[in-house]
C-alpha cells in the first residue's frame, strides 16, 4: 500500500475508534457497562431494538439485554424490548427467531411495516423514482423502521438502540435517518469479525454468526449479500480497519468510499 493511502487508513482508523488490540470478554464488559450508565445518566426505562436476523442486531440486543438486567439487579427499572419489522413475510424469519431465542428479551413486538411502506411510496411515486425504484423504496423499508422504534421508545420512555459499526461505518453502509438513526450504538469501533467474535463469546449459534449479511432491503432481489454491494469482502475491509496490508484496488475503494459517505456520519451541516 502506498504511504498516501498508509497515511489515509490510520486516518481512518482513528476516527472511527477501531483498536489495535481485542479482547471480547473486555469489549461485552465495556459496552454492557455502556448501556447501562447511559440508563442511569438519562433516567430513561428502556431501549428499543429491531432484530432482523443478522449477528449485529443479535450482539447489540443481548447486550442491551444483559444492561437492563443490570439496573434491575442494581435495584432500578429497566426492561429491552425488541422489535420484529417485517415487509410482510420475511423470508429468513426462523433466523429472526432464533436471535429472539439467544438474547431472551424481555418483551418482543411485530410490526408489519409493508402498509406504511407502500402507501408512502404509492404517495410519492408520481414524482417518478426513476431506473432505481426498488433501492428506493429499500431506503422508505429502513425509515419506516425506525419510525417504529421510536415510536414504541418514545411510549416507553426508551432510548433507541442502533447496530451500526466500524465495517459499515467507513463504507456508508446504512440508511441515512433509517437503520443510521438511532440513540446510541453500542457495536461502534467493532469490525464484522470482532461484532462475530463477541456474538459467539456470548453464546450465539453459528447460524448467527456466521450467517451471511444481508441488509435485505430490496424486493426484487432479496437476500442480495452486502458484498455484492460494497464491492470489497468484509474481510478486506476488516484487515483494513485493524491496520493490516490490504490489497491496493481494495484499498482504493474502501478510501473512496468513505469520502463519499462522509455526510453519513456527519451532523447536518449547519451556516
Amino acid at each position: 500500500m502506498s504511504d498516501e493511502r498508509r497515511y489515509l487508513q490510520e486516518l481512518i482508523i482513528a476516527e472511527l475508534g477501531v483498536s489495535p488490540s481485542f479482547d471480547p470478554d473486555t469489549e461485552i464488559e465495556r459496552r454492557v457497562e455502556f448501556l447501562a450508565d447511559r440508563l442511569r445518566l438519562t433516567g430513561a426505562t428502556s431501549y428499543v431494538l429491531a432484530i432482523s436476523g443478522g449477528v449485529d442486531s443479535a450482539v447489540g440486543g443481548r447486550l442491551s439485554q444483559l444492561a437492563v438486567e443490570r439496573i434491575r439487579a442494581e435495584g432500578g427499572q429497566a426492561t429491552f424490548v425488541a422489535m420484529r419489522l417485517p415487509y410482510g413475510v420475511q423470508a429468513d424469519e426462523d433466523d429472526a427467531q432464533r436471535s429472539l431465542e439467544f438474547i431472551k428479551p424481555d418483551e418482543t413486538l411485530v410490526v408489519n411495516i409493508k402498509p406504511a411502506t407502500d402507501a408512502m411510496v404509492d404517495s410519492v411515486r408520481h414524482s417518478g423514482l426513476g431506473d432505481r425504484e426498488d433501492f428506493h423504496i429499500g431506503n422508505v423499508k429502513a425509515r419506516q423502521r425506525m419510525i417504529a422504534q421510536y415510536v414504541v421508545a418514545g411510549a416507553r420512555g426508551g432510548l433507541v438502540v442502533g447496530t451500526d459499526h466500524a465495517a459499515e461505518a467507513v463504507m456508508g453502509f446504512f440508511t441515512k435517518y433509517g437503520d443510521g438513526a438511532c440513540d446510541l450504538t453500542p457495536l461502534s469501533g467493532l469490525t464484522k469479525r470482532r461484532v462475530r467474535d463477541v456474538g459467539a463469546r456470548l453464546g450465539a449459534a453459528p447460524e448467527i454468526t456466521g450467517k451471511v449479511p444481508t441488509a435485505d432491503l430490496e424486493t426484487n432481489n432479496p437476500g442480495l449479500p452486502d458484498e455484492a454491494v460494497l464491492g470489497v469482502t468484509y474481510d478486506e475491509i476488516d484487515d483494513f480497519l485493524e491496520g493490516r496490508e490490504i490489497d491496493e484496488k481494495a484499498a482504493a475503494t474502501i478510501i473512496a468510499t468513505h469520502r463519499r459517505t462522509a455526510h453519513k456520519r456527519a451532523l447536518p451541516i449547519a451556516v
